[in-house]
């Protein structure tokens, strides 16, 4: 199993004090942050596209060439790229550019996000937010098999025999599809053969299965490998059960409450929130134990190929954050490894 990270880079008041990071503050702990991952060995650091005041990543292919630069080893994703409101050529010669930069670890994560900000900024009309993301992700995965393209469609402009440059170091750069809870998306994802990641950010994992089940079999009718899997996760590790729901609540809340209240959700209790960190419920939440007891309860649900945490969800001290990963790496990820090849058959 590959393990890793994911962030949107949230800059939200510190619960304690109520101050927020200079942004350009927050970009350096960003960069700490991802040298920490490639130095402890984790297999994947990526970067979430939002376009609002609490986030600081608008851009992030910019902030995975900034890391690539300090990096060794680690793969560089988005996570997500909201695919409907971009370009799928300049996307694509934006990860073939950090590919060459990295020598072949760039990825892309493509979806059609949870937020709808980028599209009226960039002038697209909801109404067609579902054609929009279709039509551009088939454009996309053209890319990255002909490096002539000719192209027509509804909502891009037709490309008539035009090369797209540069082109990856890789063959064929990753490109998985990020989905929440829905069974289309699922089934779309393995029909075209693409990796996926779900998601698990509410409810019990359970109710994700039908997802995981959905996309292989999608495959297998449409004569494809099987496909990649990833969980995605909110959650943050400390030493003790204690201190890591200590830490990660009150950013937790802050973000959560937010959100809830532009979507009609109540705000998050403790009760609630402790209950959503138990063994069955979604959020990652613990000592490294605890981490390791929910990776393995979940892989028994999703036999999942990757694992990916948000810590940052809203803002954590930062030397407490570096400290979650440094457990992440050194105390779960090599015990959930050592236990899946034991349970390997021989």
């Amino acid at each position: 199993m590959e393990f890793g990270i994911y962030t949107f880079v949230e800059n939200t008041p510190d619960a304690e004090s109520g101050k927020t990071l200079h942004p350009s503050q927050r970009l350096k702990n960003l960069m700490e942050e991802i040298e920490l991952a490639d130095k402890l060995g984790l297999d994947v650091y990526a970067i979430g596209e939002h376009h609002r005041e609490e986030y600081v990543s608008s851009s992030p292919s910019t902030l995975l060439a900034a890391a690539a630069s300090l990096t060794k080893n680690i793969r560089l994703s988005s996570a997500v790229t909201v695919l409907g409101s971009e370009d799928p050529v300049r996307v694509f010669q934006q990860f073939s550019t950090i590919d060459l930069l990295t020598e072949g670890r760039a990825e892309i994560m493509v979806g059609r996000g949870s937020f709808i900000e980028s599209f009226p900024l960039f002038g697209y009309d909801l109404q067609n937010y579902e054609e929009l993301f279709s039509e551009k992700l088939k454009l996309l995965m053209k890319l990255r098999e002909e490096e002539k393209i000719t192209w027509q469609g509804k909502y891009r402009p037709s490309i008539n025999n035009r090369g797209v440059y540069p082109q990856p170091y890789q063959d064929k750069m990753p490109v998985w599809r990020a989905v929440g809870g829905t069974p289309k998306s699922a089934y779309e994802a393995g029909a075209m053969g693409m990796p996926m990641a779900i998601a698990i950010i509410g409810g019990q994992p359970t109710q994700f299965r039908q997802m995981a089940d959905l996309h292989r079999r999608a495959a297998e009718e449409h004569n494809q490998p099987k496909p990649a899997l990833s969980i995605n996760s909110h959650g943050f590790i400390a030493e003790t059960t204690q201190e890591a729901a200590d830490i990660a609540f009150p950013a937790f809340k802050t973000t959560m409450d937010k959100i809830g209240k532009e979507r009609g959700w109540p705000p998050m209790s403790r009760q609630q929130f402790d209950a959503s960190i138990t063994l069955k419920g979604a959020n990652v939440v613990g000592s490294p134990q605890d981490v390791i007891d929910k990776i393995m309860y979940q892989h028994e649900i999703f036999n999942h190929d990757r694992f990916l945490l948000q810590m940052s969800v809203g803002s954590v001290p930062h030397e407490k954050l570096l400290r979650s990963i440094e457990l992440f790496a050194k105390e779960v990820a090599p015990v959930v490894r050592k236990k899946l090849n034991q349970a390997s058959p021989a």
